[in-house]
């Protein structure tokens, strides 16, 4: 079993590396706009860069395509070269897999695009599959992901005959998917059943700050992935906000959320990157948000074991807001 410490080691033998290569590359001493730095997504194959843009925020609000359709073009354009959605995003209308879909029929080629099922039957997912084409305005997926899967009944109902799995199984068969993937963010044995009935390329868990307070995804699911050289993406870094300090709450947060976080973007984002995960998804809900998490990505440097001790004691007195999407019912 992988030890917190050696998963700490893991990340940061790799960023040593990857500082390594660059210092060997012609004009690396000069002062230009350092790029996003890269890391292998797995076994995959892809070098994706560490910030990716996820599917959610501005790209699932209904009538926002003067918002959405100008941040996708502007995450490609600074070197964002891996995008998420899901079946799910942005209601019955599927919102941000339309907006993606506006940019993906002219520079298909710029990313690796990833969407999700959120039905656990065979039949389902490949209708789901077949809007995703015609929304994302394309014949084929770099990545096709079961979509949140909160309990064991579900791990269940996708291997029972006609389940869920036989359709990721035959969409890749067909060539219309190049990878598959499950993910998850209530309870980090769900996903590890998943993991261990089917070998999966990829795994999308939910990381931040408090994790280790309740239900811990880096203490009991990360390792297993590290050990099989899976995908590693990170989501929730900033729990829709609710983890951070200049984050105000409203009446009736319907999240339950009662006061300001306590850290910062800066300090939720490298937390996370310094865990040996491939990169972090997150939705933005502005060109200027999307600009900034870009500039944080590009001058990460990895957080020492002091350091991510003392942000998650920071993260401890608003823990169960920033981990509300786990599941805190027996």
């Amino acid at each position: 079993m992988i030890r917190r410490r050696d998963l700490l080691k893991i990340g940061a033998a790799a960023l040593a590396g990857l500082a390594a290569r660059r210092a060997a590359l012609p004009g690396a001493g000069l002062p230009l706009e350092p790029d996003l730095p890269t890391r292998p997504l797995g076994r995959t194959g892809h070098a994706v860069k560490i910030f990716s843009l996820g599917g959610q925020a501005a790209l699932e609000h209904p009538d926002n395509q003067d918002v959405a359709v100008p941040l996708i073009e502007r995450a490609l354009d600074l070197g964002v070269n891996y995008i998420d959605t899901s079946a799910r995003y942005g209601g019955p209308a599927r919102w941000s897999e339309h907006y993606l879909g506006l940019v993906m029929k002219r520079r298909r080629a710029e990313a690796f695009l990833a969407t999700k099922t959120h039905d656990r039957t065979r039949d389902g997912s490949l209708r789901l599959l077949d809007k995703s084409f015609e929304l994302l305005q394309t014949d084929h997926l770099d990545l096709w992901q079961l979509h949140n899967l909160q309990r064991m009944d579900e791990v269940d109902q996708i291997f029972v005959r006609g389940g869920a799995i036989e359709a990721l199984i035959q969409a890749r068969e067909q060539k219309l998917v190049r990878f598959l993937g499950v993910t998850g963010h209530a309870d980090p044995d769900v996903l590890i059943a998943a993991i261990q009935r089917f070998p999966f390329d990829t795994v999308l868990l939910a990381l931040n700050a408090a994790d280790r307070h309740h239900l811990s995804f880096a203490d009991r699911l990360l390792p297993l992935a590290v050990e099989r050289r899976m995908g590693i993406i990170g989501m929730k870094i900033p729990a829709r906000g609710r983890i951070l300090s200049s984050w105000t709450p409203g009446p009736n947060d319907k999240y339950g959320a009662t006061t300001s976080g306590t850290i910062s973007m800066p300090e939720a984002m490298r937390y996370v990157l310094t865990l040996p995960v491939s990169t972090v998804i997150i939705g933005c809900d502005s060109i200027a948000q999307l600009e900034e998490n870009i500039a944080i990505a590009r001058g990460f440097t990895p957080l020492a074991g002091s350091e991510m001790a003392v942000l998650e004691e920071c993260a401890r007195p608003v823990h169960r807001q920033a981990l509300f999407f786990r599941r805190w019912e027996a």
